[in-house]
């Protein structure tokens, strides 16, 4: 395509090399110069301040459930129900954030607020801690009750984390893959890898946050692991801004819910009318009006949406029509991505149930596990999740420096396979999660019944978890950085804040979705007799909770690739509708496909 440009005008395509022309500015305003913007050398900032966000959020989340049980006293069920709740919210959070980032705020702006939120929010953790009144009691060793105080300030402290979270994560990744312009086939196919690399550099701060925090946390005290947290936010968050003249920036246009709903009625409104003989016959912009913007291609699938795009009377200006009574081609296409992402979001969550797990009942079955290495050093509870975090970094490796250049000579694709395919791989790894963890609690349960609670468990090591670990991790390479570029990719371009928001609800959506799970097995299997979710490990039946899990996501899986085989991926073009049904695109090469 780029060669065909060359051909046919050689200044025009220098010109297209130089500058950025994808509706982007730079940090004055202007059109931003492709050589000095974007790509790489913003990315790196970005992929920082997202390494120390995430160093901080798994140092806290890993740790929460041992939290609860040994400081705050509560028992199993209720500090996993309050772990699920947090993690729900945090999670669903950024629906807000990414909307306000997208419509208002723009990304840049909304990552420096929440990170000030968050910045909020480990400060109080950290005064929970050294302020006399707000500690958990007087004598901490001897504590069987926490103040009341205490509680309400780490409460108000974590879930100001959520609301920093909601603001951070989908503005803060949509804008770094707003780095790469996908009208340049070189920094579309790193914006390709980017997503790959950004869950890298995740993971590294997710290693960090489950060692070196939690041993802090474990050996020294949790207020000294929040004070390391709140520095390292606040250094994070100066080189974000130092890394300010690089990045490229998108102007909010406003909600990108309004035209949804302007589709909606239009096409309600004019339901009656006959449909038109040839689809180029509806209306859409041209290209001189379009301001850089990509045209979407016209598809068959709910073509009812199709009337609001209808020129009812011939004789008026189409363009000086209310836009609740006609739409553009490209807008009716945008409201038909949005409702076929609905049966993918909803057969996604039972991967998010089973990732739930490893920073819940994961992670409490190896703090009764025997965790000694060597000469007698004994591995945090919460560092055992450094095993996913390794995982998944070997998974996303091997995916995009081995499997994805071999992938696409096989397939011809420029993914190497499409993002559904690879979804659904992790969700088969996920499957073989819950069984391997459902074998390897039955193995440690038997060696309870056989020496007792007190030395049952210690007489198995942790490094048993490995593979549950292990294997979810390298599922997550494959789910769960399929899911970023997926919402990042297939929603309409005004709201790509929102599409990463989408992805992070997956996992907030499955994690009240497993509180639900374990107070619906709790009362079924309580009535039946002794029920699978007890007040400790040693009282319940994990084992079974497992298998159900693995169950659940096994005909699950089979529902998610009934839908994403028949899905339509987005179809891009920068031309008017009329042209997509000649085959050619305004460069005379063929049809773009995303």
């Amino acid at each position: 395509m780029e060669k065909n440009k060359v051909d046919a005008n050689p200044e025009e395509f220098n010109d297209e090399m130089k500058w950025v022309r994808d509706s982007s500015l730079d940090h004055k305003g202007r059109v931003p110069l492709r050589a000095s913007t974007g790509s790489w050398k913003a990315s790196i900032f970005i992929i920082a301040i997202e390494f120390s966000e995430r160093l901080s959020y798994f140092g806290i989340a890993t740790s929460l459930v041992i939290y609860l049980t040994k400081v705050l006293h509560q028992d199993l069920k209720t500090a996993v129900k309050n772990v699920n709740y947090w993690s729900g919210v945090t999670t669903l959070m950024p629906l807000l954030g990414g909307f306000l980032a997208d419509a208002y705020l723009g990304r840049y702006t909304t990552v420096i607020t929440s990170c000030i939120v968050y910045l909020m929010g480990l400060v109080l953790l950290s005064l929970s801690w050294f302020i006399p009144g707000f500690k958990p009691c007087d004598h901490t060793s001897t504590c069987t009750e926490p103040r009341r105080i205490h509680e309400v300030v780490f409460f108000l402290g974590i879930y100001l984390i959520s609301v920093g979270t909601g603001g951070h994560k989908p503005s803060l990744e949509s804008f770094g893959a707003d780095q790469f312009d996908d009208n340049n086939a070189k920094e579309r196919r790193q914006k390709m890898s980017f997503f790959n690399w950004w869950n890298s550099g995740l993971c590294s701060g997710i290693i960090l946050g489950v060692t070196v925090i939690v041993y802090v946390q474990d050996h020294v005290n949790w207020g000294v692991a929040d004070i390391i947290l709140t520095g390292v936010m606040a250094v994070s968050l100066l080189i974000f801004l130092i890394g300010r003249s690089s990045y490229r920036y998108r102007t909010p246009i406003g909600s990108p819910l309004t035209p949804m709903l302007q589709v909606l009625v239009a096409a309600i409104s004019k339901r009656k009318l006959p449909y038109p003989s040839n689809p180029t016959q509806l209306y859409e912009v041209s290209k001189s009006e379009g301001n850089n913007e990509r045209f979407l291609a016209h598809t068959k699938k709910l073509k009812f949406l199709d009337k609001a795009a209808i020129i009812e009377n011939e004789g008026n200006i189409a363009e000086k029509q209310s836009p609740w009574r006609l739409a553009t081609v490209t807008k009716v296409e945008e409201l038909k991505l949005i409702i076929n992402m609905i049966p993918i979001w909803v057969f996604t969550l039972p991967f998010g149930i089973c990732a739930s797990q490893t920073s819940t009942f994961f992670i409490k079955q190896g703090a009764i596990m025997n965790r000694k290495i060597g000469n007698g050093f004994v591995v945090p509870p919460a560092s055992i999740f450094t095993l996913a975090a390794i995982g998944m970094i070997v998974s996303v490796i091997i995916y995009d420096k081995l499997l994805v250049p071999v992938l696409r000579k096989l397939t011809g694709n420029e993914r190497g396979i499409n993002i559904l395919q690879r979804i659904g791989i992790g969700m088969i790894f996920s499957v073989i999660t819950m069984i391997a963890a459902a074998l390897v609690e039955k193995k440690r349960l038997e060696a309870v019944e056989m020496n007792g609670p007190l030395k049952g468990s210690l007489s198995m090591s942790a490094l048993w978890l490995a593979p549950q670990f292990l294997i979810i991790g390298f599922g997550d390479g494959f789910a769960l950085v399929g899911l970023q570029e997926y919402f990042y990719d297939q929603v309409p371009d005004s709201m790509r804040s929102l599409g990463i928001a989408l992805y992070l609800s997956v996992i907030g959506a499955a994690s009240f979705l497993s509180s639900l799970l374990i107070t619906i097995v709790d009362h079924v299997t309580g009535k039946s007799g002794k029920s699978w979710i007890g007040k400790d490990l040693n009282s319940s039946r994990l084992d079974k909770f497992y298998w159900l899990l693995a169950a659940i996501t096994t005909l699950n899986l089979f529902v998610f690739v009934f839908f994403a085989r028949r899905y339509n991926y987005k179809n891009v073009q920068k031309v008017a509708v009329a042209d997509c049904y000649e085959g050619k695109s305004d460069d005379g090469g063929p049809e773009t496909k995303v």
